[in-house]
């Protein structure tokens, strides 16, 4: 190994240590100044470390990766929510902290077109958590009995959007919804929340238990959000009808 090497190697730059000669030559071939040849050498270097990171986060997210944007049938949807979806995958929505509340029946597709925008924003560099909203009260939950509630909501800052799925699916008590509650006031003008819900608002009083709480908790939501109807059949029983269908045939 000559020097070279071994010292990007220990500056830990393993794109520019496999790159450099074959750049070096095609900055001979082409005449490029000294300039141009380090940029593009920087370039590779970059590369690889914005794909590692994009790999690492994607792992961390916590997200059923098969529910990306390429599976998601888009052209079930009506104009406005398509228009919706344009906006999202932008990811500008993050910037100002605004939450995405996606409603719908069983099966409308409400987790993957969320689950599908996330993945697109950590591509862009974004960090990305998904996670059942009844796992994530539990985690709450053993957070403030063990006195690090404070340290979890703080650690969850981290990520630019949390996808919480499912809320109202399974009803929680009120200590659950406490943390819950907590975490949405936290996250409040400072970070995006990300629901999917089959409850309307007028019935997320099954959520948090008392009218003031559940008040709360929506005016926090709606403030600053972008809301998606997805008033569709079940994509699922779609499917299976199509299946029995073909099955028949």
């Amino acid at each position: 190994m000559g020097e070279l090497e071994q010292n990007l190697k220990e500056l830990k730059l393993p794109a520019m240590g496999m790159n450099y000669h074959a750049l070096a030559e095609e900055a001979r071939t082409e005449s490029l100044r000294y300039e141009q040849y380090l940029d593009g050498l920087v370039a590779t270097e970059i590369a690889l470390r914005r794909d590692n990171r994009t790999e690492r986060w994607l792992r961390q997210s916590r997200l059923p990766l098969e529910k990306n944007i390429e599976g998601f049938e888009q052209s079930r949807l009506p104009a406005k929510v398509r228009k919706a979806v344009q906006t999202l995958l932008t990811g500008e929505f993050l910037d100002r902290a605004e939450n995405v509340l996606a409603f719908g029946n069983p099966g409308s597709g409400k987790t993957h077109l969320l689950c599908a925008v996330a993945q697109e924003l950590i591509h862009q560099g974004r960090r990305v958590l998904f996670q059942s909203c009844q796992l994530m009260v539990q985690d709450l939950l053993a957070a403030k009995q063990d006195l690090t509630l404070a340290k979890a909501l703080k650690s969850l800052r981290r990520y630019e959007a949390i996808i919480i799925d499912d809320i109202g699916y399974v009803q929680q008590d009120r200590a659950e919804m406490e943390v819950l509650f907590a975490l949405l006031a936290d996250r409040y003008e400072t970070r995006s929340v990300m629901i999917t819900s089959n409850l309307p608002f007028s019935k997320w009083e099954q959520i948090f238990k008392d009218p003031m709480t559940t008040a709360a908790a929506i005016d926090r939501l709606v403030h600053h959000s972008i809301i998606v109807e997805l008033n569709l059949p079940s994509y699922r029983l779609e499917a299976a009808k199509s299946g029995q269908k073909g099955g028949a045939h």
